[in-house]
């Protein structure tokens, strides 16, 4: 399954996107601010989205979470980043929100929205992300 994470709304605040499951769009994304694409010196943590490329998902153990969620793996300067649910930027700490875009800086649904995209990726097999 590819899954491409199409950005398009950057602010000083929060990123906007557009994710497409395998060419189709799926939902509406808000992630934490861009920083620029080489992240050396500019990350601030809980407040930095992750750089373009091309990355592994993999279902693991949320420990914060206590539950399987979907996690980006190999993600250079971050750890533990996750596709999730919330609202706004605010509701993560460099990781993917999933949901539908109710205004600039925000989704809502984004609960009924991570639960169809869970039962996509738990049956899917060698799920890639193409962030960009």
């Amino acid at each position: 399954m590819k899954l491409t994470l199409q950005r398009y709304l950057f602010t000083d605040d929060y990123t906007m996107g557009l994710l497409f499951i395998d060419g189709i769009y799926f939902c509406d994304t808000i992630e934490d601010r861009f920083r620029g694409n080489q992240l050396s010196g500019k990350k601030v943590y809980g407040e930095t989205c992750i750089p373009y490329g091309v990355y592994t998902v993999k279902i693991t153990w949320s420990p914060k979470n206590k539950k399987n969620m979907p996690q980006i793996m190999d993600v250079p300067y971050f750890d533990g980043i996750r596709i999730e649910s919330g609202n706004t930027a605010k509701d993560s700490l460099g990781c993917v929100i999933v949901g539908i875009k109710s205004e600039n800086g925000k989704v809502l649904q984004s609960r009924k929205t991570y639960n169809a995209l869970m039962k996509r990726l738990e049956t899917a097999n060698n799920i890639k992300i193409d962030i960009c």
